[in-house]
């Protein structure tokens, strides 16, 4: 057995079916295997907060060893992974095929799963991963709702604080009546003349551009039609990246499965699925193979679905992009961010930035420490705010125009942090997509 493993990474399907799964001994068990192997390594130290807070419980025990802590006080080391897959891609030296089978966030999410099926977890965190419910329901009062939530309202926001178990200086998504969906039944005229005419995608809308930024949607659709590409919007439901955070697996297959069936006429039809948020684009390729791997439908999907930077980056270098972008002033600090990193593609927003005449790309790729939905919360927005401050020092000292990530919740965190080191935060852009829209005048 070597010590270091040069293959790439494999991961096994995730075995949630199987009645050890939420087998106590059997988690307890395999978590001192795998936090023994993280103690003696330690490379992980400064990624999420789930690893100081282990090597800081073995630090402080009776014999520096995992032999002397307690497994009731495992449990913050759970609750600090947010499934970002880093630690897996980028890090560990033991994942699979090395024979330490190490994966330490399938485990977290295993430990979570366990949690769930025993009802330890906070109800309202489950009901706060209906995305799609409490975005339709937001979005008929959205302005009522976006003024009730935001941060320093006196009068609304601790109530919600204190109901949700948030943090009140954690800034929310803001909330649209139209949806993405429904701005889209106008479609844009698709640009003939352009090198990539002929191309079809379907965007697949992700919860978040549906309810809480359609106007990103939007942009990105109309890059594509100047592009000559042909654009259909289809969301039948979220792809369960809030489930899997609560560890709902079973509800994450049911989702993977309709959503997958849906979009298999248009995959068999020759057309291109486009994700428009990376934790989705995660989702299709890669995370419900290893849900539901008996499913063709979800296979066929896997096979045909772009993250939103890869699309535009495959047409510019196979066909070409249309000409007439001008130049942007100001230049752009690009967070990439962890799901678009675990989707092992490369810096594809950055590659698409690079498109526009003189683009000042200044690249970050680290944590921003927000992590979906556990940064809002009281217990975690502090440590958030740690992890991601190397990021916000980076985005205030590049001092440039804009802002963008490709994680629309950690661009909004990383401002935050920006603000928090006491510097002017540069205009945030949803998805560094806007920027390719500026430059052709389609914002």
């Amino acid at each position: 057995m070597r010590e270091g493993s040069l293959e790439a990474p494999t991961r096994h399907p995730i075995a949630w079916q199987d009645p050890d799964f939420y087998d106590a001994a059997k988690i307890d068990e395999e978590l001192r295997r795998v936090f023994d192997i993280c103690h003696g390594c330690r490379r992980c130290f400064n990624l999420c907060d789930s690893f100081p807070r282990l090597f800081d419980l073995v630090d402080a025990s009776k014999s520096g060893e995992l032999d002397t802590v307690d497994s009731s006080d495992f449990t913050p080391i759970v609750d600090a992974c947010t499934l970002c897959d880093m630690c897996f891609l980028t890090k560990c030296p033991y994942v699979p095929p090395h024979a330490f089978n190490l994966d330490f966030p399938h485990l977290m999410l295993r430990a979570r799963a366990a949690q769930a099926k025993r009802g330890e977890l906070p109800k309202l965190d489950r009901e706060l991963a209906e995305t799609d419910r409490n975005a339709a329901l937001a979005g008929l009062a959205a302005p009522l709702v976006n003024w009730a939530n935001g941060v320093g309202n006196a009068v609304t926001r601790p109530a919600l604080d204190g109901a949700a178990g948030l943090h009140p200086q954690a800034e929310l998504p803001k909330f649209h009546y139209r949806s993405f969906t429904t701005r889209a039944l106008a479609a844009p005229q698709v640009n003939a003349e352009a090198p990539a005419f002929g191309r079809r995608a379907v965007l697949y809308a992700t919860c978040f551009v549906n309810g809480n930024s359609p106007e990103m949607g939007m942009q990105a659709r109309a890059v594509l039609a100047h592009n000559g590409v042909q654009t259909e919007v289809v969301y039948p439901k979220c792809c369960g990246m809030p489930l899997l955070e609560q560890g709902d697996i079973a509800a994450v297959a049911a989702n993977a499965a309709e959503v997958a069936a849906q979009l298999r006429p248009w995959v068999d039809g020759g057309w291109d699925v486009i994700a428009l948020v990376p934790s989705c684009a995660l989702m299709l390729k890669f995370e419900w193979k290893l849900i539901v791997p008996e499913n063709g439908d979800v296979a066929a999907l896997a096979g045909a679905t772009f993250d939103l930077s890869e699309y535009v980056v495959d047409i510019a270098r196979k066909e070409g992009m249309t000409p007439g972008m001008q130049k942007v002033e100001g230049g752009i600090s690009l967070h990439l961010a962890c799901h678009s990193r675990a989707q092992n593609m490369g810096q594809k927003a950055a590659e698409m930035l690079r498109l526009v005449p003189g683009a000042d790309v200044q690249v970050i790729e680290r944590c921003s420490g927000h992590g979906g939905s556990w940064g809002f919360k009281r217990a975690n927005f502090d440590a958030a705010l740690k992890v991601g401050r190397p990021v916000a020092r980076q985005v205030r000292d590049g001092a440039k125009g804009f802002v963008a990530s490709e994680c629309p919740l950690a661009g909004v965190h990383i401002r935050q942090g920006v603000e928090k080191l006491g510097g002017a935060a540069p205009e945030l852009l949803t998805h560094p997509i806007q920027l390719l829209a500026r430059s052709y005048g389609l914002a």
